[in-house]
């Protein structure tokens, strides 16, 4: 006896060591049967499991072929089994033995008390065996039988849970004894084998847990960490995972979006009795569904999960067929093979944003049955063969499982959390949109009111620069046909109180020139010219449509006229009425003004609808046209008594010159600080999220690192997009596009603040300043004059800057000076053919007033008189130009004098300049050049304007 005792020991030995060795149960269970097939030596010992009907397949054979058949894989209906059999296997731990030649049935149930105890065999106790189980086991072929219940327990429910798992079955074709001591080794075989299962469920449990997380990076790469939101490669992924024939998602209406939006995957069911624009999740049938108060119903297929509040519930449907209240919505699913579906809510902190729904096929499912029977009757007798017999059932559905619904409920949390940021990122898109309209809008309208407003500093500097008033009023005409983009524009003149002639015209294509044609007799009539006499204008839309008397009619249709917009022009400056009347109007009785004549625009090609902004900027042009007009009368009047007024007429023309300049540099300043401050907002918005977009690449980043360090070897699916997008070369780039963006973003706030340095409309008073910030904004403004052009080089600036103090001065005039000097240096330079040129700038501090600057780079006298009590600063600014002759330098502070060609210069800014220096701050201003050899302007204030009072 004590061979086979060590055999037996040896037996345990070696399925626990098997069982330690490997994770798969299949494996464990191959090698059970084998080995306990080896210890009995029987003709057959299998491994029977339970499913959840009471059924069960056999899924672990080792068989003498010879002898008995294979059943292996072959399913076995619960009637084989009785329910009262299955509950003892369970409760007792029953094993029975079968003698079928004898008639007994050996039972031993197995005492709890005594499973951690193998040691002492338990007893036997036999009894004659039903005459059904006889019958049963000799149509099997079977003499002797063994039946060890295996039981599982559920280590991970919070409550320890055992129920019956399977069987371990042993045949023998002729009669045979079973020992309890071969009994007892089987046993402590069964109760490994329940280790392994329980160790197998808990492998499962993890590989399916990683599997679900896998699922959930590749859906959560595509809904989070892409350049942009795939929702429909998110919604095709998932359906894949989850081996469905289609899936919807559902994106709810919201106070930005009115309308739903709905992406499809795959088989979809329609809608064929006339609400095909009708979708899905809209239809009051589902709806009801939703919203309904549901709970678990698996008898009728469909199930909720009621963990959660009704709402937000997943909704499981097993069988549509088998739902009633769904029973209205089934033809839409006529014609798919659609049977299951599942409904996920999606909400993000209990905001209802729309649904994931998941549809499941129908299956063709083949089952392999041990023998032959009526599957849908119970078995009222032991079957007579157990010849494979193979069942086919078709359009079955497809249950959801557990893993199915926990993927799904993980998928759609990361849904309704794209779907939130899908709907941010809408918003920001229609935020930006929005924000670029209005800023094209507002550059539009900026660009226009520049050009207007160059247009009407074109016509002032014109108006200033001579006072031949049909040069004028020619210069008048061509801006306002260029600004207008019409076909005509003339300046009418009257010659008595009813009659006049075109005195100036310009004119594009080939129309019809008014130059030399006369109007009719009373082509203004009385009524019409009191009209204009108040200030209002005349707006003609269409000339059919007017209303005009038969003859100007007539006349506009010989002159190709089919709009035109017609301004007064008066010789006295009213305030006259901006607003539009039609000819034919009958205005309330206001003052009136001397007419001169009319500014005309025409449009030649067909009717035009004029804006206001052209009216205006008419009769804004037809005010210059009137100061033009009056400066050119009060000029031929001023001519006969020019002896008599030269001393009043040149301090008139002083003053003005100085009001004109300060009039433009004071708009000047205005828009430089108007288009900073414009410029400025988006700017400090691009700067200071700058930071945060850099932070949160790098976060990014370092998500993508830690990802690659704990999955080091990723998907070929993910291999493959890192090589198309070239992460490498992205993480590298990335960091220097940002500080690209960064270095741009600084460059432009200071431009903006050098802009509003330069501008300082709010230092009109006297104040403490740094000359060199001044000097510095002047240049950086004047900077696309310095760079280098296809037929000019580049002007070096060259700075020698000096140790200065705040300097107590008028800020915005000293801006003024700096701007003329370095513009006429420019303007001397880029009219001079030299490679090297270039202007230099060189300040210091002396404590005496410098009374020679003779020599135009020559700095070595200025830091000669530098002393140790600092009173005045001194700068200098010189060009490497062609130089001046000492004629032109004994004039170059005159007012009007000018080298420039006409139109390029008014000889006004040096003249201002010197004023500024010498009378506002008490200063010196010289100028000192020779030809050839440059030009140089010194210029010397007082560091505190106490100081310039008392000398």
């Amino acid at each position: 006896m004590l061979q086979p005792e060590l055999d037996q020991e040896d037996l345990l030995r070696r399925i626990t060591n098997r069982i330690r060795q490997s994770l798969e149960l299949q494996e464990i269970l191959n090698a059970t049967v084998a080995e306990v097939r080896s210890l009995l030596a029987t003709d057959r010992v299998m491994v029977y499991r339970f499913n959840a009907s009471g059924g069960g397949q056999v899924i672990a054979e080792s068989v003498n072929t010879h002898r008995l058949p294979a059943l292996n894989g072959l399913n076995f209906p619960a009637d084989d089994i009785p329910e009262q059999a299955r509950k003892l296997y369970l409760t007792e731990r029953l094993r029975s033995i079968v003698d079928v030649s004898g008639g007994l049935i050996g039972l031993s149930p197995l005492d709890p008390s005594e499973t951690d105890d193998r040691s002492t065999p338990q007893p036997i106790h036999y009894r004659p065996v039903d005459a059904c189980h006889v019958k049963y086991l000799r149509a099997m072929g079977v003499q002797s039988s063994m039946v060890l219940p295996i039981v599982h327990y559920d280590i991970q429910a919070q409550r320890s849970q055992k129920r019956l798992w399977g069987l371990l079955v042993s045949h023998h074709v002729t009669p045979r004894t079973i020992s309890q001591r071969e009994l007892q080794i089987v046993q402590s075989v069964v109760d490994q084998v329940s280790i392994a299962i329980a160790q197998s469920n808990l492998l499962s449990q993890t590989r399916q847990q990683h599997q679900i997380e896998a699922t959930i990076n590749r859906v959560s790469t595509l809904l989070h960490s892409l350049p942009t939101i795939q929702l429909q490669a998110a919604l095709q992924e998932t359906v894949s995972a989850l081996s469905s024939w289609g899936g919807r998602l559902y994106i709810a209406p919201d106070r930005l979006n009115l309308r739903a939006e709905c992406l499809i995957c795959g088989t979809q069911p329609t809608f064929a009795d006339g609400n095909s624009q009708m979708m899905l999740e809209e239809h009051p049938v589902f709806v009801q569904w939703v919203t309904g108060d549901r709970t678990v119903d698996t008898a009728n297929g469909s199930s909720a999960s009621t963990s959660t509040p009704v709402g937000c519930q997943p909704l499981i449907v097993n069988d549509l067929d088998q739902v009633s209240e769904l029973a209205s919505l089934a033809p839409a699913f006529d014609g798919t093979p659609i049977r299951g579906w599942l409904v996920i809510p999606l909400y993000y902190r209990s905001s209802f944003l729309g649904y994931l729904s998941i549809f499941r096929s129908q299956v063709v499912q083949e089952i392999l049955w041990a023998g032959e029977f009526n599957t849908n009757e119970k078995q009222r007798s032991p079957r007579q063969s157990f010849e494979q017999w193979r069942e086919v059932k078709r359009n079955q559905a497809q249950p959801w499982t557990n893993y199915d619904i926990e993927l799904a409920i993980a998928l759609g949390h990361h849904f309704a959390m794209a779907i939130e940021q899908y709907k941010l990122y809408a918003q920001v898109q229609a935020l930006n949109s929005n924000l670029e309209c209005q800023v094209a809008e507002r550059t539009a309208k900026l660009q226009q009111s520049l050009e207007q407003g160059r247009a009407l500093q074109r016509v002032t500097n014109q108006i200033r620069s001579t006072l031949d008033l049909k040069t004028t009023l020619q210069t008048i005409v061509r801006e306002v046909r260029q600004l207008l983009n019409t076909d005509r524009v003339i300046i009418y003149r009257f010659t008595d109180d009813f009659h006049g002639q075109v005195i100036v015209e310009s004119m594009t294509g080939e129309w019809l020139s008014l130059l030399d044609i006369d109007d009719p007799q009373q082509y203004f009539s009385k009524a019409q010219i009191q009209v204009y006499k108040r200030g209002n204008l005349g707006v003609i839309k269409d000339v059919t449509q007017a209303r005009l008397t038969p003859d100007q009619q007539e006349f506009l249709k010989r002159c190709q006229v089919q709009a035109a917009l017609i301004v007064p022009i008066g010789l006295e400056n009213p305030q006259a009425n901006e607003i539009p009347i039609m000819l034919d109007s009958l205005p309330c009785p206001r003052w009136e003004q001397p007419l001169w004549g009319f500014l005309i625009a025409q449009e030649c090609k067909a009717r035009r609808d004029w804006l206001p902004s052209e009216i205006k900027l008419l009769k804004k042009l037809a005010d210059q046209a009137a100061v033009a007009i009056q400066q050119a009368e009060l000029f031929t009047h001023t001519q006969a008594q020019a002896q008599q007024l030269a001393s009043a007429f040149h301090h008139l023309k002083q003053t003005q010159a100085q009001l004109i300049q300060t009039e433009k540099m004071s708009s000047l300043g205005q828009l430089i600080a108007g288009v900073a401050h414009e410029i400025n907002n988006p700017v400090n918005f691009i700067y200071g999220n700058l930071v945060y977009t850099s932070q949160y690449t790098q976060d990014l980043l370092s998500i993508i690192h830690c990802y690659q360090n704990y999955y080091p070897q990723p998907e070929p699916e993910i291999i493959e997009l890192l090589d198309l997008i070239d992460l490498d070369f992205l993480e590298a780039d990335l960091p220097k596009l940002l500080e690209s963006m960064k270095m741009g973003s600084e460059r432009i706030r200071k431009l903006v603040l050098s802009l509003r340095n330069f501008s300082r409309l709010d230092q009109a008073e006297k104040k403490l300043v740094d000359i060199h910030e001044g000097i510095e904004s002047t240049l950086l403004i004047l900077q696309y004059r310095l760079k280098a052009k296809p037929n000019h080089p580049g002007i070096q600036v060259i700075k020698n800057y000096g140790e200065l103090p705040l300097v107590e001065c008028y800020p915005s005039q000293l801006n003024q000076v700096f701007m003329n000097v370095l513009s006429n240096a420019i303007d001397a330079l880029e009219d001079f053919d030299l490679d090297n040129q270039r202007i230099t700038i060189s300040t210091s501090v002396k404590s005496k007033t410098v009374e020679n600057l003779d020599y135009p780079n020559d700095t070595t006298q200025i830091e000669k008189n530098q002393g140790s009590s600092p009173t005045h600063i001194i700068i200098q600014i010189a060009d490497s130009g062609s130089g001046i002759s000492p004629e032109i330098t004994s004039q170059i502070f005159d007012p009007f004098f000018t080298t420039k060609p006409i139109g390029k210069g008014t000889g006004l800014g040096l003249s201002i300049s010197y004023q500024i220096i010498v009378e506002k701050h008490g200063g010196m201003f010289k100028c000192s050049s020779q030809p050839g050899e440059g030009t140089a302007f010194g210029i010397e204030i007082p560091i505190r304007q106490s100081q310039s009072e008392d000398k």
